[in-house]
């Protein structure tokens, strides 16, 4: 794991078609061309330096979140974890995605970050390595979050760690949470979701 926010996140499927997004060096599935992509479609770089493939959870509901160490939002990483324990026997899929672009609150390697989490917090769910989410440089998955469900007013930058994204079975985005919103406010939705 190198904790760089630049990796290549490439399917381990030579079969498929994979297309690198210019300036991001990041995979999606080139046969979302011409179609309207899900959220099965992307890859993102793990934590651990393998590659989160989206597509090993079709069928499942995801929440996918924007985490950082030393935000102020930091404990919600209690409440991710206790939506991932209580429900993914039914199918839900939490995604933590470290991010460093607000207030430098994610300077630690992937090491660090995870030695962290586990530590602090237990946490077993799924982690990407650390990414960007705005910007040009922002990770596919994330841009394509940002354009399927902008946020108030129209408006899809990311404002701060903690934003949450809740994708249907479908891989389609269902709702956008502000940072402040406590993941355990959206259970209700998720359990709709799960069926």
């Amino acid at each position: 794991m190198t904790g760089h926010e630049d990796n290549l996140a490439v399917p381990e499927r030579p079969s498929e078609p994979v297309c690198l997004v210019p300036s991001t060096g990041c995979a999606y599935d080139a046969r979302m061309a011409g179609s309207a992509p899900t959220c099965f479609d992307f890859t993102l770089p793990a934590l651990d330096g393998s590659t989160l493939d989206l597509s090993a959870h079709r069928g499942k509901v995801l929440l996918l979140v924007n985490v950082a160490s030393q935000c102020g939002y930091t404990p919600q990483y209690d409440a991710l974890e206790h939506l991932w324990r209580s429900f993914r026997s039914r199918g839900l899929v939490v995604i933590g995605c470290p991010c460093n672009q607000f207030g430098h609150q994610e300077p630690g390697t992937a090491q660090e970050i995870e030695a962290f989490c586990e530590t602090r917090y237990q946490i077993s769910f799924p982690m990407s390595d650390k990414l960007r989410v705005n910007g040009a440089e922002a990770h596919p998955l994330w841009q394509w979050l940002q354009r399927e469900k902008p946020g108030v007013l129209g408006t899809t930058a990311i404002k701060w760690n903690f934003t949450k994204f809740l994708v249907n079975r479908d891989g389609r985005v269902v709702d956008r949470y502000a940072p402040a919103m406590n993941p355990a406010a959206i259970t209700g939705k998720i359990e709709r979701l799960l069926g």
